[in-house]
């Protein structure tokens, strides 16, 4: 008997499942949430040197507002008001005639800056704006970098320690350093509590689909893995619309740590993997946690009859006493290959993808429509996902979304930048084929490692997609090189990541393997899924 089967004979789809599915869904509206909250927090208005130094007591204070700034400021070539110059003087015989305003000499802005928005932002809050505009931009960068470091340390700590306690640790860890980060008092504090906020919240994002698969059966495990991605396409559409009507940074960004006071009270319903529990020789624990999904899905009669030592054999445990690292992902060839294949492709879906979301001004519209755009845009890619998912398998489906998310990129450097209308559908097209493969990660990777050895795989693949997200947007920077130079890194990272899943064994109707020698030998057993075989 394997787990599998003890797992069909509770029901390995019932109301026990949906429960865990919706107590990690309370966690995860944090994750677009805090991803995409630099969008908004970190906008840049419209701005200008404070010009009040240039009152003189005298003919100045008569002048209007428009006036004072054709007096104080010099224009740019579009005709809009220097964001970070100023003239030394009023020049008032610019009111007469402008066409010589090259020639005056200007300074740098001496008493700040004036916006023109009601908003607040880091950027108007701590005038983040001219030589101090990159430090606003690195605040992305720092989030990701947090989240990279979470994402190794958070898959050791669930191999190690388990699945629940570890969800724990990033619930407090995201909530403590969330709400402190809207509490900051200056921007350097503000960037060490989004490095730590980005630290805690990796672990919600990759423990919490990893217990709801460990639950599921093979047969249910595609939807589950699609159903559990929706949340972040309901989140990123829902974001802007929180975002449009909360107009401090820091309420925002309490509002989107809030969620996460209810994730901690629903943590103590929340069970522990039964399927790792086995793997680490704690059956007892795995007998009451799997007892209680047969009450719950009305199967109990079969644990009645199942003792917790039968457990023990269902699952092959290599040694109960030997502790798993990430040391263990290169210590065999099949391993080490699995790792440096996962790296690639988890590489390739994550820097498209947030290269694509980053650039909130690609469709030339606000960035609240923007932001929805992209949300809404998500929806029709699950429903694409799932279907390939079930009619050509994972590594096809990851394979295919890819390639096709880097064709839409590349096809756009040659659309004309007046055929707006046109270059929406091919972007909003891309960021599509973009979502459905970060979609079929998740479960390409969760069923690809071995359980004494998953949250550590997904650990790692994590880590290597966020070094994707953080040079991103150093990517996009590259458009002052050459303009089409970031669209042409992205369409090749995506295409090469995409071919790459074809050194990848196939996971559709195969049994998750439970340890390493698993992965290094694999048997006939767990190396075909007959669905026939489940009740």
């Amino acid at each position: 008997m394997k787990f599998e089967n003890v797992l069909a004979e509770v029901d390995g789809f019932g109301r026990f499942q949906l429960m865990i599915i919706l107590m990690t869904v309370i966690p995860r509206m944090t994750l677009p949430f805090h991803f995409l909250l630099n969008n908004f927090i970190a906008v840049i208005p419209s701005h200008h040197c404070n010009i009040s130094s240039l009152d003189d007591g005298g003919y100045f204070g008569n002048l209007s507002q428009e006036e004072r700034l054709i007096v104080g400021i010099p224009v740019q070539e579009d005709g809009t008001p220097d964001s970070c110059q100023m003239f030394a003087q009023p020049h008032y015989h610019l009111l007469l005639n402008s066409s010589s305003m090259s020639e005056l000499p200007t300074v740098p802005c001496q008493d700040g800056w004036v916006y023109d928005t009601f908003r607040s932002s880091l950027g108007t809050e701590w005038d983040l704006v001219c030589d101090k505009r990159r430090l606003n931009r690195a605040t992305v960068t720092i989030f990701f970098l947090g989240v990279m470091c979470g994402a190794a340390a958070f898959g050791y700590i669930s191999d190690r320690f388990g699945r629940k306690p570890s969800l724990l640790l990033s619930y407090v860890t995201t909530a403590l350093f969330g709400f402190t980060s809207a509490l900051s008092a200056n921007f350097t504090m503000f960037a060490v509590m989004r490095f730590l906020t980005g630290f805690g919240i990796s672990g919600i994002s990759i423990n919490s689909i990893v217990l709801c698969i460990e639950w599921v059966d093979i047969k249910h495990r595609t939807a589950v893995g699609v159903l559990m991605s929706l949340d972040w396409s309901i989140f990123t559409t829902l974001l802007p619309v929180i975002a449009y009507f909360v107009n401090h940074w820091r309420v925002l960004t309490a509002t989107a740590t809030s969620p996460l006071i209810l994730a901690m009270i629903s943590w103590w319903w929340l069970p522990e993997s039964a399927r790792w529990l086995i793997s680490n020789g704690k059956v007892k624990a795995a007998h009451f946690y799997l007892s209680k999904c047969a009450k719950v899905n009305g199967r109990e009669q079969f644990m009645a009859d199942i003792k917790p030592e039968t457990l023990s054999k269902v699952i092959f445990v290599e040694s109960q006493n030997r502790k798993y690292s990430y040391l263990d992902l290169v210590r065999t060839p099949k391993m080490r290959r699995l790792a440096l294949l996962t790296g690639i492709v988890w590489f390739g879906v994550a820097c498209p993808y947030y290269g694509i979301s980053f650039n909130i001004t690609g469709f030339g519209l606000n960035i609240y429509l923007t932001q929805l755009i992209y949300g809404l845009i998500e929806l029709p890619a699950k429903a694409f996902i799932y279907f390939t998912l079930k009619k050509i398998g994972r590594r096809s489906s990851q394979s295919g979304a890819l390639v096709l998310t880097g064709l839409c990129i590349f096809c756009n450097m040659f659309v004309p930048q007046d055929m707006g209308l046109f270059r929406t559908a091919v972007g909003a097209l891309g960021k599509m084929f973009a979502e459905a493969s970060f979609t079929c990660v998740y479960l390409y990777t969760t069923e690809l490692y071995p359980t004494v050895m998953r949250q550590n795989g997904l650990g790692y693949s994590s880590f290597v997609a966020r070094i994707g997200v953080s040079v991103s947007p150093l990517i996009i920077l590259l458009e002052e090189v050459w303009g089409h130079l970031p669209s042409t890194i992205f369409s090749l990272v995506a295409i090469s990541a995409g071919l790459s899943c074809y050194f990848l064994p196939e996971t559709q109707n195969v049994r998750l393997p439970e340890t390493i020698e698993e992965v290094e030998h694999p048997r006939r057993s767990i190396a075909t899924y007959d669905e026939k075989s489940q009740p």
